[in-house]
């Protein structure tokens, strides 16, 4: 039985225009030659595959959806995430920018931060990783055993980059952030072109001839969302597929940028299971794709993103079992919420001849990443 979930919230986007060109405030941001920079570095590291694509028809056919891939980035370089992809690279370039044996520096709820721990073990610096208190103990142990020093700072993410930046500037360290805000913007453009790395792979898995006609994005920052939604745009242009950004109900800072239609923050308490999208300022790169890139923006209840984790994990009409957390199966919660609200799944003409793409951005927590 498919949960009869709807949207907490949703905003269709005006701006949004199929026939709408990538333009230059775009490519300035992504574009297809900073691409093929990093895809011949990532591809290049040791470890490295692409991540399977799963077509899940059984749920589809309980969708009402003509297919439904979900990309299943759990296995991503060892790390079990999308962020290795961005985090590392993001590493790799600030490195070359950076005198030998420097520090690097971010804030994290986790796996960012175990991508640029890594990173910086791959390259030879020193990483400090800023977390917020209530990050779970496993997270932090699995980045202490990459070989990075923590420091816990008392109150949210947000709060974690302020203090990052902060201590970076005093100390003469190298911010490796995956959001960007006035000032700080070069950086988190590698960590997106990272990203994009994922979405040709999915290009490539989908069958020859086959465009996906929706893609259902989860967003924090926006980081993801972004870098997915400007690699198909500039890649199929307006044979691009519509774009939806989910994000939990209580950390909904890009659907309070859609109706404000500038960067604002969420007004949400920030808890949420979806911890890895528990962010209060959207990131202004982000912003500057998804305001033009995206069709519309939804949030959702915790409780439909955990049941959705459920549901893959058990597999539905002979789909094999998926395991992710809240977090990573945000997106596809958001397919089911806005096939429920007709007035989304009609003007964004979600019916049973969709071909829907997902990313299952994360796997399932360890048992050390749930332990008090």
């Amino acid at each position: 039985m498919i949960p009869q979930v709807r949207p907490v919230r949703y905003v269709l986007n005006p701006r949004a225009d199929q026939a709408r060109p990538y333009g230059p405030q775009q490519s300035a941001i992504l574009n297809a030659e900073a691409h093929e920079l990093a895809f011949e570095e990532i591809s290049s590291w040791k470890g490295y595959t692409p991540t399977p694509l799963l077509e899940l028809p059984g749920l589809a056919s309980r969708l009402g959806v003509g297919r439904l891939w979900y990309k299943d980035e759990s296995t991503r370089l060892g790390l079990g995430s999308f962020k290795a992809l961005g985090g590392i690279y993001g590493v790799c370039r600030a490195l070359r920018e950076a005198k030998s044996g420097s520090t690097v520096a971010c804030a994290s709820v986790g796996n960012h931060g175990r991508a640029v721990a890594r990173g910086a073990a791959m390259f030879g610096c020193r990483a400090v990783i800023f977390l917020p208190s209530r990050t779970p103990h496993g997270r932090a142990q699995a980045i202490l055993d990459l070989g990075a020093t923590i420091v816990t700072v008392d109150g949210t993410y947000d709060d974690a980059v302020a203090r990052a930046a902060r201590e970076a500037d005093e100390r003469g360290w190298t911010v490796v952030s995956d959001t960007a805000y006035p000032g700080y913007e070069d950086i988190p453009r590698h960590i997106m072109q990272g990203y994009t790395v994922m979405v040709r792979e999915a290009a490539a898995q989908i069958p020859a001839g086959t465009l996906p006609s929706h893609v259902l994005l989860q967003a924090g920052v926006g980081g993801l969302a972004a870098a997915v939604t400007a690699h198909l745009w500039e890649t199929l242009g307006p044979d691009r597929p519509r774009v939806v950004v989910v994000e939990p109900h209580e950390a909904d800072c890009l659907l309070e940028s859609a109706l404000a239609m500038r960067p604002a923050a969420s007004r949400g308490s920030l808890f949420t299971s979806m911890e890895c999208l528990a962010c209060r300022n959207p990131s202004t790169l982000a912003w500057s794709i998804l305001k033009d890139g995206a069709d519309a923006f939804l949030t959702i209840p915790d409780h439909a993103a955990e049941d959705t984790v459920a549901l893959l994990k058990r597999g539905i009409g002979g789909d094999p079992p998926v395991h992710t957390q809240p977090s990573g199966a945000a997106g596809l919660t958001g397919l089911v919420a806005a096939i429920h609200e007709p007035a989304l799944a009609g003007p964004l003409g979600l019916g049973n001849d969709s071909q829907i793409l997902v990313f299952g951005s994360e796997g399932p927590p360890s048992q050390e990443e749930e332990s008090p």
